[in-house]
């Protein structure tokens, strides 16, 4: 077992940052009396370092091929640091390129798919599998025989300040404004917190401050849905996941977190992501696809809900 100093690099998103909490944790455990740090981007910085898993976290300003100084300053830390294995859970064109910074010299042992390196995952099937699997199995190929599934159980927080009296269930019909593909439309949705509310469960919107318009649209549609919009942290959804009823959303990072937390999750899939290679994962997560998902009926997703027993 490699001791001294370890590097992981993982750039985002939040979906891939969350399902990459079971390869920090088996990392972290595998490296028991190593100095670990995360190579991440800025928005992953504060859950980095605060999930227990890294000594340290270094931010990735991700330079472009033309800003040479970022470049070489990138080039000299990851070489004065003096890693003795790099894991590359981003596995991308980006990441790759940072193996051959070593270059001339020799690099550190390295996980990954970078042409060359110690520990390559050579499945020529990689591709076709699960997030999750696929990380599991490169662990494997450097020597970690066990991956666990991701331990959001580190994320609490106080959720007394959003005064939810009663049952409720989440629903997060938003996601990245250049992918509207993958959402279901605020009228379903409405549709749905309307149904939700005769049935006295309480609709809790979530999302972020660009969701703000089919949030707003939803709420009006249906005036007992808790609007939480921009008022949530990752911390808050993880404890509000653990004490709801169910949720339902689009694909997108925070049903990753309200997957993992154990909340009975039914998770809309379009023809943009495929629900094999990204879903989220947990102990109770339904998955219903429809390309376009606009033509998902209220009736099919109302059906396939699943909610807490007793």
């Amino acid at each position: 077992m490699i001791s001294s100093r370890i590097l992981v690099i993982k750039l985002g998103a939040l979906g891939d940052f969350i399902q990459a909490m079971g390869p920090f944790r088996a990392i972290r455990e595998f490296h028991r009396e190593a100095r670990i740090t995360l190579l991440t981007t800025v928005p992953f910085e504060a859950l980095a370092r605060r999930c227990g898993y890294f000594d340290e976290v270094w931010v990735d300003e991700r330079p472009r091929a033309y800003q040479i100084p970022l470049l070489l300053a990138l080039r000299r830390r990851l070489r004065g640091a003096e890693f003795a294995r790099i894991y590359d859970l981003q596995t991308s064109s980006r990441s790759g390129f940072y193996f051959h910074m070593f270059w001339p010299g020799s690099a550190p042992e390295w996980s990954g798919i970078a042409g060359g390196c110690s520990h390559p995952h050579d499945n020529p099937a990689r591709n076709s599998m699960h997030t999750l699997s696929r990380q599991a199995e490169q662990l494997v190929c450097a020597g970690i025989a066990k991956t666990p599934a991701p331990d959001l159980s580190w994320m609490t927080a106080d959720i007394s300040r959003f005064e939810l009296e009663g049952d409720f269930v989440l629903l997060v019909p938003g996601g990245a404004v250049h992918r509207p593909a993958k959402c279901w439309g605020a009228d379903s949705y409405g549709a749905l917190a309307r149904h939700l509310a005769k049935t006295g469960l309480i609709p809790v919107l979530l999302g972020g401050l660009d969701d703000g318009e089919v949030i707003t649209a939803i709420e009006k549609s249906c005036p007992r849905a808790r609007d939480l919009c921009g008022k949530t942290e990752l911390e808050d959804i993880a404890v509000l996941a653990r004490a709801a009823q169910g949720a339902v959303g689009n694909d997108t990072g925070p049903m990753h977190v309200i997957a993992a937390c154990g909340c009975p999750s039914l998770v809309l899939f379009s023809g943009d992501s495929d629900p094999t290679l990204c879903a989220p994962r947990g102990a109770n997560v339904s998955i219903l696809r429809r390309d376009p998902l606009t033509r998902l009926s209220r009736e099919k997703v109302i059906a396939a809900l699943q909610l807490r027993g007793p």
